[in-house]
């Protein structure tokens, strides 16, 4: 009999064999367990097995015995199943915004949560078509420090860095600090926003969370509720492309019909949609008017085309001439 001490190291070495190790294809016999125990220098008797076993389903943890050969216990279910696994895997590797020692730290973390056997499906590459992984390996504690100050309810300051021709991040606004009331980050073209209030300009900003640094939480409350409870930010999801604000306006677009889905996934059923002829549609949409809104347009091809208003199709124009003066 193991000495009272060790009984409870016992009854968890057993379950982290189960949780680590075991799956419907890999199961553990009562002699497979004792042998485990026995390899980390204790000792249990053949009932203290069962009786473990029994303790551990009574805390809901969902062993199940199996007869089928190999005969033995196995952890059915865990908090995530392969398939979500590989969801979250595959999530982590192609996001930009995850650096790429810090995907590999990730997955690794993801693996604990399968059988070993089934960590060893979690080893595969996904590869997004040009993909670019952020070098901030700070953006983690970026995040963490921004929802402390969320769950504050205070103001932060930070510096903004944006890129140079030579490939180097410098700070924008001299090197001085920006001090902004956070409400919220967004996740847009896989990128993390955040959403705050600028007291000075008088507005809300939005601001790539992976240029930040130097995050410091302040301790004055922060401002700009009502500019916050003001902004619909699913219609904004919608209208903004690549998070570049501009003049909103309602836009009206006739397209070809096998454009539908495309509209459709940018803008959602809502959208105003009315039928032309048989080969084409009109869909009015209420869109931030920007380059990045104009550049979308252009990657659609001929198929699609600005009907209304007449100062949006002008501006349009002029963009397109501009590109080859």
């Amino acid at each position: 009999m193991p000495k009272a001490p060790d009984s409870k190291k016992i009854l968890l070495l057993m379950l982290k064999t189960l949780m680590e190790n075991s799956d419907e294809k890999h199961r553990y016999n009562a002699n497979a367990l004792i042998q485990a125990v026995e390899d980390e220098g204790m000792t249990i008797e053949r009932k203290a097995v069962y009786n473990n076993i029994k303790v551990l389903q009574e805390m809901d943890f969902d062993i199940i015995y199996s007869r089928e050969a190999p005969a033995g216990w196995y952890m059915a279910s865990r908090d995530f199943e392969l398939p979500e696994l590989k969801l979250l895997v595959d999530a982590v590797q192609i996001s930009k915004f995850i650096t790429a020692k810090k995907s590999d730290e990730l997955v690794k973390k993801l693996g604990k949560l399968a059988s070993t056997d089934e960590a060893k499906q979690l080893n595969r590459q996904v590869y997004a078509t040009e993909q670019v992984k952020t070098d901030n390996e700070f953006i983690f504690y970026n995040v963490d420090t921004i929802q402390s100050a969320l769950a504050e309810g205070k103001k932060i300051s930070f510096k903004y860095y944006q890129w140079d021709v030579s490939k180097k991040l410098v700070a924008k606004n001299g090197g001085s600090a920006y001090v902004v009331s956070p409400w919220t980050m967004i996740w847009d073209d896989e990128n993390y926003y955040l959403i705050a209030f600028d007291s000075v300009a008088g507005f809300i900003k939005f601001y790539r969370v992976d240029k930040m640094k130097d995050i410091l939480v302040m301790d004055e409350k922060r401002e700009g509720g009502e500019e916050f409870e003001a902004l619909d930010l699913a219609g904004f999801a919608k209208r903004t492309f690549g998070m570049f604000g501009g003049k909103t306006t309602y836009v009206t677009l006739e397209c070809e019909n096998d454009l539908i889905g495309v509209m459709i996934d940018r803008f959602g059923t809502d959208a105003m949609i009315a039928e032309v002829d048989e080969n084409h549609f009109r869909i009015t949409i209420d869109v931030s008017i920007s380059g990045q809104f104009y550049g979308w347009l252009v990657g659609l091809g001929p198929g699609v085309k600005i009907k209304d208003p007449e100062w949006v199709r002008d501006e349009f124009k002029e963009r397109l001439r501009s590109m080859f003066l």
